[in-house]
């Protein structure tokens, strides 16, 4: 009897385990995009890498050179001339989209015909940029722009806003305003839209005004919308080119030569390595201001 036992143990421990198939669909129907961001991504942004540590300038054999090229740009007035610049135009252009989207979502929320506003808010963003800058030169200039004209009839100077260094950021900033917020707002409208009704009825009930609802319920509950709406600005403000490029062609006295003008300078000089390099500090620097911009905006939702 025991044998027959362990006879029987015998077969079944020695019975092949059959290996579970895993299903190819899911995979395959992922591999075009797969391919696609290997292609034109992935690859790019290795081969950049490695291309900054080069001299390369577009023809020839890579050169390794080390750090070469970081520590030129680090310690080059000219490229921290060009990040202060994006800077001071990402004080002047994302804190105001982000507070004036807010309040025009905000203001949108219940209104009627949303999708002829929300049409006419993202008509700025789709328009060709170099046709909006060329307006943006007539509107602005000193001596025929409607700008200046309208200051000058109630009474105030003349202003050169293409001409002074102030100015022409001020008119820059302007612009991206105009032209990017449209489209921040129809983000916030989208975060709004799942903001709970229930919420706000209960808020009303315990007596909350609009104001507390405001800044109790709506900003905390729409804070990763922010979140995305800031990171979005960041990018956009430090990868300007065409608005600077058009309106000013980086004047007065590079005032308002971007991060992104001075890495079209390395490229126009076939410094591709620079360029290279260039832009990978621009990358590290965007990832920490956009990192540091959401964490503070995390922790007012965390509170």
């Amino acid at each position: 009897m025991a044998t027959l036992i362990e006879a029987g143990t015998t077969r079944q421990t020695a019975r092949p385990v059959r290996r579970r198939r895993v299903p190819a669909a899911p995979y395959l129907f992922v591999a075009p995009f797969l391919v696609v961001f290997a292609a034109f991504s992935a690859y790019p942004i290795f081969f950049a890498l490695q291309l900054s540590f080069t001299n390369w300038h577009g023809a020839g054999a890579l050169k390794i050179i080390g750090l070469a090229n970081y520590r030129y740009l680090l310690t080059s007035p000219d490229f921290w001339q060009s990040m202060a610049t994006s800077g001071v135009l990402w004080l002047l252009v994302v804190p105001a989209q982000v507070l004036v989207a807010l309040t025009i979502a905000v203001a949108l929320r219940k209104a009627r015909f949303r999708g002829v506003f929300s049409a006419a808010l993202i008509a700025p963003f789709v328009t060709p940029l170099v046709a909006m800058a060329q307006v943006w030169i007539i509107l602005f200039d000193k001596d025929f722009g409607a700008v200046n004209h309208g200051l000058s009839s109630i009474g105030l100077p003349a202003i050169g806003w293409l001409t002074t260094a102030a100015g022409a950021k001020i008119t820059i900033a302007l612009l991206v305003l105009w032209r990017t917020t449209g489209y921040a707002v129809i983000l916030l409208m989208a975060g709004l839209s799942t903001i709970p009704a229930d919420v706000y009825e209960a808020a009303t009930i315990d007596g909350a005004g609009a104001w507390h609802q405001f800044w109790s319920i709506t900003v905390p509950l729409v804070t990763r919308t922010l979140s995305f709406v800031v990171v979005i600005g960041t990018l956009t403000v430090f990868q300007l080119f065409a608005e600077p490029y058009v309106v000013t062609a980086g004047g007065p006295f590079n005032a308002t030569r971007t991060a992104g003008l001075y890495l079209y300078k390395h490229i126009t000089n076939s410094d591709l390595g620079l360029g290279a390099a260039n832009s990978m500090l621009l990358v590290v620097m965007v990832l920490a201001l956009s990192l540091a911009s959401i964490r503070l905006l995390r922790s007012r939702e965390d509170s």
